[in-house]
């Protein structure tokens, strides 16, 4: 007769597959809450005392860490000093685990949960019986996911659990148990940049590509999810996201994410297209659109208030991917709907996204910082010039300073009060992206009251000349340069308002 070790905290299955192993000819061998369970539902099963012939102690703490249990586990069948140690010792070999270990997890999602509570909910002897048995694969299978009680049924019933499915078994023992000592790792340590870092994501779902069709792809979201998320919004209409759809999404939420106001972004290849701020939500999507009406065909738009029918109908007349919004009126739903493949998105919003590590993969390893979560208000602001900006375009510039902050590097912003009229984003030299974002503003109604904001500052005075002979009379950028006299003096010279925010901000 075989025997079999089942402990679990999800219970979901576990009798069924208690029962199907007895009619495979295994004794069941069990372990508190779970013996219970079975008992109650009448399998014949032993508790690991009589295999222990130890107590469980320490409220529960101490009960599977035994010689009779791990050496039952580890024994390599195919070694004959191995076996002979187990009949000297009264050892019976165990020939399969199937555990799930205490819900940390679910545990630390809880608000009122505190420290001691977390700690209790760290499974010990869990682990230690799954990588032990793991380790063993070829002798013991090895069973964390209750998802795959039938399909260990059926291969023990025929006989066909080859060395492949009992290595698929160990792997995802040990992906597993990586993944809850990582979230502990990360429970107990906060953020900080430590010298071992270990994450871990649960699988959203696999992608029909990545960038491009050529690449395999999937998204993955935080073990901990974040309600201001792509992965978790919830999709009212469309067909799955993709990659792209993906990122694009999430460049459109941190970027509205900085404003209060009714507010509408717009994305395309992960830099905005247009932002627009007014006294309604149609009147923020006008504003938007306005500043950038070609780039946002077949783009992702993001909006703060819940949209209407007359947003709607507006947001209908382009080919749009993605609208993501708190909500959508049932009439503008039903217009939106309209349209087979455009996803509507529905999610929480916030302007306090949560300071986290973010890490990007490189060849050979990972590069971490934190989020650039900084934003300037008029009080930081140093005028530098002889000419003082005035207050309507202060408030121009702090708006251009929030947007330039999502717009690839090299990146500059042209923009009045509440909306974007150019971008120039990402391009190899500064001054290029700056005849950009003005010939984009140029021809805006609103560009007698633009001013230009950078993400850093300027090397030399070209950029202060051409955007002063293109009609820009206010210009902010962070400051410190080692020639930064010279565009003070540019600025001078063609009666340009020049003014430092202090804080570059690259987005590589």
């Amino acid at each position: 007769m075989r025997r079999a070790l089942i402990s679990v905290s999800d219970k979901n299955g576990v009798v069924k597959f208690a029962k199907g192993l007895q009619k495979l000819d295994f004794e069941i061998v069990s372990t508190g809450g779970t013996f219970k369970a079975l008992h109650d539902a009448g399998v014949d099963v032993t508790p690991i005392e009589d295999v222990t012939n130890f107590p469980e102690m320490l409220d529960g703490r101490v009960k599977t860490l035994h010689p009779n249990v791990h050496g039952g586990l580890l024994a390599r069948r195919d070694v004959p000093e191995h076996m002979q140690q187990l009949k000297e010792q009264n050892i019976t070999p165990i020939d399969l685990v199937a555990v799930n270990l205490y819900p940390f997890k679910e545990t630390i999602e809880k608000p009122d949960t505190t420290e001691a509570d977390a700690i209790e909910q760290i499974d010990i002897g869990g682990p230690s019986m799954l990588r032990s048995a793991a380790k063993n694969y070829h002798d013991v299978l090895a069973v964390v996911d209750p998802a795959d009680y039938e399909k260990v049924l059926d291969v023990l019933a025929n006989q066909t659990d080859t060395p492949a499915f009992r290595k698929g078994l160990a792997a995802k023992v040990f992906r597993h148990t990586a993944a809850y000592d990582a979230l502990i790792s990360q429970y107990l340590t906060g953020p900080e940049f430590t010298q071992k870092v270990t994450n871990t994501y649960d699988l959203f779902e696999p992608l029909r590509y990545g960038e491009n069709s050529q690449q395999k792809a999937a998204a993955y979201r935080d073990a901990i999810p974040e309600p201001y998320s792509v992965l978790n919004a919830n999709i009212l209409h469309g067909k799955q996201l993709s990659y792209n759809n993906i990122r694009d999404a999430d460049a459109a939420l941190r970027i509205i994410a900085e404003f209060s106001d009714p507010a509408v972004v717009t994305v395309k290849h992960m830099n905005p297209a247009g932002i627009g701020i007014g006294e309604n939500i149609e009147a923020a999507w006008d504003k938007a659109y306005e500043g950038d009406d070609i780039s946002i065909f077949g783009g992702i738009v993001a909006l703060n208030r819940p949209v209407d029918l007359a947003t709607a109908k507006k947001l209908h007349s382009i080919f749009l991917e993605i609208i993501i919004a708190p909500s959508f009126d049932d009439d503008a739903y039903a217009e939106l709907a309209r349209k087979k493949n455009l996803r509507l998105l529905t999610l929480p919003f916030t302007n306090k996204i949560p300071q986290r590590i973010e890490t990007t993969s490189v060849l050979g390893g990972a590069v971490m910082q934190d989020r650039d979560l900084e934003s300037e208000s008029i009080d930081d602001l140093k005028v530098v010039s002889k000419k003082r900006p005035t207050e309507a375009q202060m408030k121009a510039m702090i708006f251009a300073q929030t947007a330039v902050k999502y717009v690839k590097s090299n990146a500059i912003v042209v923009a009045s009060e509440g909306q974007t009229l150019g971008i120039g984003a990402g391009q190899p030299n500064r001054i290029d992206s700056v005849k950009i974002a003005i010939d984009h503003a140029e021809s805006k109604p609103s560009f007698k009251d633009a001013v230009l904001a950078s993400d850093a500052f300027f090397p030399m005075d070209d950029s202060v000349e051409y955007a002063a002979k293109h009609g820009i009379d206010a210009i902010i950028e962070p400051g410190g340069s080692i020639r930064d006299q010279d565009s003070i003096d540019k600025a001078n010279e063609l009666g340009v308002a020049l003014v430092f925010s202090g804080n570059r901000h690259f987005k590589h």
